[in-house]
């Protein structure tokens, strides 16, 4: 099935005209015609049936005559996740843990990160394409790019969570995770948290997590922490 992204469908939507760069995609690449059929997805967890009345690569128009809701999985993740280094690791990461499933996703600057600017369009874009390659129906949330200091300072709901490599008590993601919640897991940069954003983090209610017995890459651990919760509430 090719899926297609509309995020203005509703319920209520009865026709859809899609952008002459789909348009050409639909007409010329997948070679659909008139009475074929399309699924449109608006992120929010709708799959629209819909059958073309208009294939014309410069613009291709189908009129909606079903759609179905899906159920949101039972438990909500949130990956705040320092830009690493080499931007394609990053991109890596976004687009696996949009496949593995993640509803959520802060890139956040600490104090020891190389990076301080992300192409927040193109990780967009990444989230978007992973999200139609998967056949998933809930486009996981980019934030803008926020201070360490300021995101510990925000209010948050349900199990908070950092994941470091200093040598002190950590216990197992797998023994300490709330199934069926919403977790926010902190993923810091290639040099890792320092000192005082660790203690900063356990001050305002974190709990340390270990991900494993090995060191892991900033964006491994974020894979290895997507897929352990998704596995765990599986």
């Amino acid at each position: 099935m090719q899926l297609f992204y509309n995020k203005t469908l509703t319920e209520f939507s009865t026709e859809i005209k899609f952008s002459r760069e789909e348009s050409k995609h639909i007409a010329k690449v997948l070679r659909k015609k008139e009475g074929d059929t399309l699924y449109i997805t608006n992120g929010f967890g709708f799959l629209f049936c819909a059958q073309i009345i208009l294939s014309n690569p410069s613009q291709c128009i189908a009129t909606i005559h079903s759609f179905e809701k899906q159920e949101h999985r039972k438990y909500k993740l949130h990956l705040v996740v320092a830009p690493t280094k080499m931007n394609d690791r990053y991109e890596w990461f976004l687009e696996k843990a949009t496949e593995i499933g993640i509803d959520e996703i802060t890139p956040v600057i600490c104090d020891h990160s190389e990076r301080k600017i992300i192409k927040t369009e193109r990780f967009e874009r990444i989230l978007l394409s992973a999200m139609k390659q998967s056949l998933q129906l809930y486009l996981p949330k980019l934030n803008p790019v926020i201070s360490f200091s300021n995101f510990i300072d925000e209010k948050k709901d349900g199990q908070l969570l950092i994941a470091h490599c200093e040598e002190t008590k950590k216990q197992s993601l797998k023994d300490i995770l709330q199934l069926q919640s919403n977790t926010i897991i902190l993923i810091g940069p290639e040099g890792d948290f320092s000192s005082k954003e660790i203690e900063l983090a356990l001050a305002s209610g974190y709990t340390p997590v270990t991900l494993g017995e090995t060191r892991l890459r900033t964006e491994t651990a974020a894979i290895v922490a997507a897929h352990s919760v998704a596995f765990l509430n599986s």
